[in-house]
């Protein structure tokens, strides 16, 4: 216990140079952890979002259906399989019919998708039950981003211009009967909500479907001849690759802070270890050996990173609890890059996350403080006691 007091001891009789490397290192520990629960949180919000508006637990495509490709989307349709039906009719599922259409709104001409879905669904966080009200047009739903840039109302109409399955083209006057407020950009732009029934009519695909979304809670995928079944990794792989870029130039700018502060614990023991010859000297002539004065500056340079994990908590835990639940709120020109995250971004903070940094500074720590103690295992006491380096 000798080292380690005696360290402690002469770390902090360093006085303003300890507190401010220490102060240095605790914000490399704040920025990497807040930093990294913001992407954390970030993939979190979308996954979540992408997933209980779109995704489900999976989606059974048609085999002609190519999301891709909207040319072939007017042959992206099958009747919907007796398993399939099975679980609609428990509703596990739900099913989508696609095709294209065109809208005029104020005169002006808008190539959109035109999207069925069961009103009665609960798959999917979309509000489909505003769909079964009574109206002499066909209800329609949109999204609050078609509604700002078509000008479009709750209790306006529309006309619609489709093509059924044989290519002749048909048009009747929709009625926007609810305006969804989503975050989910890709069943909001250009699209428009209609009753599934009505669609398969309008379109004379009566029991037919696009693609099937299947609830979370089934486990087993059957596989299912001429539909092919989408995992939510396979549906959330974009976004895991953005995610995976993002934490690459993220890792850059951990690396830099880390060298910063290394550099400083480093350059301070070269100098320490400079200007305390003499006493290096005094401390082997009394008994202590060249290996437990290599563990003496080494630990002195470690606890660099101990006293600022504990600065770190002081400040860091009341700032990363306020993020956690207030967010952080985000610029509207975020809403143009297609993201699904919202109007603020809540971060998540792991333990893994916290005691893995915290881990990992320490380490990075003791090693920089140990490469230049080595010099001392070379050392004669009678050239310390001089004030001299062997």
């Amino acid at each position: 216990m000798l080292v380690p007091r005696l360290a402690m001891r002469n770390l902090l009789g360093a006085g303003l140079r300890t507190w401010l490397n220490v102060v240095v290192l605790s914000i490399a520990y704040v920025t990497i952890i807040w930093t990294q629960g913001f992407n954390i949180g970030m993939y979190q919000q979308i996954s979540r979002s992408q997933i209980d508006a779109e995704y489900g637990g999976g989606q059974y495509w048609n085999e002609n259906y190519d999301p891709y490709d909207p040319f072939a989307l007017q042959e992206a349709h099958g009747v919907i399989p007796s398993t399939l039906q099975k679980w609609v009719r428990d509703r596990k599922a739900t099913p989508l019919l696609i095709t294209q259409g065109t809208i005029y709104p104020n005169g002006r001409i808008r190539t959109i998708l035109l999207k069925g879905i069961d009103p009665e669904q609960k798959v999917l966080t979309i509000p489909s039950h505003f769909l079964t009200g009574e109206s002499a047009m066909v209800p329609a739903l949109i999204g609050n981003r078609m509604a700002k840039s078509t000008g479009l109302r709750i209790g306006d109409s529309v006309t619609l211009r489709w093509r059924d399955r044989d290519g002749t083209f048909d048009a009747r006057d929709v009625e926007i009967v609810q305006i969804m407020r989503t975050s989910v950009q890709s069943i909001d732009n250009n699209q428009i909500w209609i009753p599934l029934e009505t669609l398969q009519g309008m379109t004379q695909m009566e029991g037919e479907a696009t693609l099937v979304v299947i609830d979370q809670q089934i486990g087993l995928k059957e596989k299912i001849e001429g539909w092919s079944f989408q995992s939510q990794d396979v549906l959330l792989k974009d976004i895991r690759d953005m995610m995976k870029a993002r934490t690459i130039s993220r890792g850059i700018l951990y690396v830099i802070l880390l060298f910063l502060a290394m550099l400083a614990i480093f350059n301070t023991q070269i100098l320490s270890i400079f200007r305390r010859r003499k006493e290096m000297g005094t401390l082997m002539a009394l008994g202590l050996t060249r290996a437990k004065l290599i563990l003496l500056f080494t630990l002195e340079g470690a606890m660099h990173g101990l006293l600022a994990a504990i600065i770190s908590a002081v400040y860091g835990i009341p700032l990363l609890t306020y993020f956690t639940f207030k967010g952080w709120p985000l610029p509207q020109s975020m809403d143009q890059y297609g993201i699904a995250i919202g109007d603020k971004l809540f971060p998540e903070y792991s333990a893994a996350l916290i005691v893995g940094t915290t881990a990992v500074i320490l380490l990075v720590t003791t090693v920089v403080s140990y490469l230049p103690s080595r010099r001392i295992a070379k050392l004669k006491p009678t050239d310390a006691l001089r004030g001299k380096m062997t």
